[in-house]
């Protein structure tokens, strides 16, 4: 009796170990491996100093990245300078495919972002296992996972309706908000968010007045003086732009040489280049929508190295959240075949920088905590200064995922 014990028992065991070696040798089969990812975004031109800094944000994600990550896999970055147009976005992508390259991150310009978004998805459709996964990372067009999902297209920033969502959820409880400008670069993300800031303070806040509303050229505006003047004009209190790189830096120093005393309601001015315009010189506040801030436990420790090493700020914090997102992927594929890691980050939950996140299957538009941040003088209890200026991004408003989500439209056809 004790001998059949023994060795069922010792059978029991073998099999056991047996299993966990299968097991082990199926996680771990793609460890070791390098995975190429094309970084397709500015490299030159009026937004050349953003797309560089978030070439340098990726490639410095890698680097922490490849020292431990759940899949045990390399990541590589290879660079492709769209010079934000979309076509030339279409030129670089065939490059990058031809290379080799099954991954692939875009943020700069929605319009890129759609050229790119049908180009993956048809590529795929036509060449069954040469397929390609598409890492949208900063472009927020609502549609992108709404009228124009793609199965394939993965957003890892909160779109304009979910910033929106939360900067006006943030403004309807500011009292001194009477009149609002709304100035923004004349593409998709400009536009809309003018019409989403203009649908949604009339459910929230209807007495706030919209006293003006521009769109002007995307990149090609040199002196934003004539724009200020309007402003300073129709007696605005605050200023709502979806505005970045340039457009933003150069709007705010027209503010600051015309006096403006107007409050900044920003997506982007973390983005380079506008921080050092601001300094101190901004007479408002300038305030920032946006899924994390300087003060953030989850940031603070990379965004010091990223300081010390490049003497310059890491702001795309989607870099982080999109290679955890992958390796955890990767790991629950067993590959890093883009079909079955596609498959895997659909629906995903997984820990980003915030705490919990989730790929929402429906749409794949990541669901994540936001923030509303001001720029403040550092401090003791935040020391951070962002392009040396000795002022910071400090939060004053934390926004739960589950608040700044906003529905979907999309109607996915998923691979058979």
């Amino acid at each position: 009796m004790t001998l059949i014990r023994r060795r069922t028992f010792a059978t029991r065991t073998a099999l056991a170990a047996a299993a966990l070696g299968l097991c082990s040798g199926a996680v771990f089969a793609q460890a070791g491996q390098t995975v190429k990812i094309a970084f397709i975004d500015p490299l030159s031109g009026p937004f050349a100093n953003v797309g560089q800094n978030q070439l340098k944000s990726w490639q410095f994600t890698a680097e922490h990245f490849n020292k431990k990550n759940p899949a045990g896999v390399k990541f590589e970055f290879v660079s492709f300078d769209n010079k934000a147009s979309p076509q030339e976005s279409l030129n670089v992508l065939k490059a990058a495919i031809d290379q080799g390259v099954r991954y692939v991150v875009q943020g700069n310009g929605s319009g890129a972002a759609a050229a790119i978004s049908d180009a993956v998805t048809k590529h795929n459709e036509r060449n069954p296992g040469k397929e390609v996964v598409f890492i949208n990372y900063a472009a927020v067009d609502p549609d992108l996972t709404g009228s124009k999902c793609s199965y394939w297209h993965f957003r890892m920033d909160a779109d304009t309706s979910m910033k929106m969502e939360a900067l006006t959820g943030y403004m309807k409880d500011q009292a001194d908000i009477k009149n609002v400008y709304l100035i923004n670069q004349n593409y998709a993300h400009g536009q809309q968010v003018s019409r989403y800031f203009k649908d949604t303070i009339t459910r929230k806040r209807p007495d706030i007045k919209i006293v003006g509303d521009d769109l002007h050229p995307f990149g090609q505006v040199k002196d934003f003086a004539p724009f200020v003047a309007k402003i300073k004009a129709s007696g605005a209190d605050s200023i709502v732009t979806g505005n970045w790189g340039q457009d933003l830096t150069l709007l705010i120093k027209a503010a600051n040489d015309a006096g403006l005393k107007a409050n900044f309601y920003t997506y982007y001015a973390v983005t380079s280049g506008v921080p050092t315009a601001m300094a101190a010189g901004v007479a408002g506040k300038v305030r920032v929508v946006g899924i994390g801030h300087n003060a953030l436990p989850g940031l603070v420790a990379l965004q010091n190295e990223y300081k010390a090493k490049f003497n310059d700020d890491w702001y795309t914090y989607q870099t982080f959240n999109s290679l955890a997102m992958l390796s955890t992927a990767m790991a629950n594929a067993k590959s890093t075949d883009p079909v079955k890691v596609a498959a895997a980050m659909s629906g995903l939950k997984f820990k980003g920088f915030s705490g919990d996140v989730e790929m929402r299957k429906t749409d794949h538009q990541l669901q994540q905590n936001m923030y509303i941040s001001e720029w403040t003088k550092a401090n003791a209890k935040v020391p951070y200064s962002v392009e040396n200026t000795g002022f910071n991004f400090q939060e004053v408003r934390a926004i739960p995922a589950y608040v700044a989500s906003t529905p979907t439209s999309c109607q996915m056809k998923r691979p058979s």
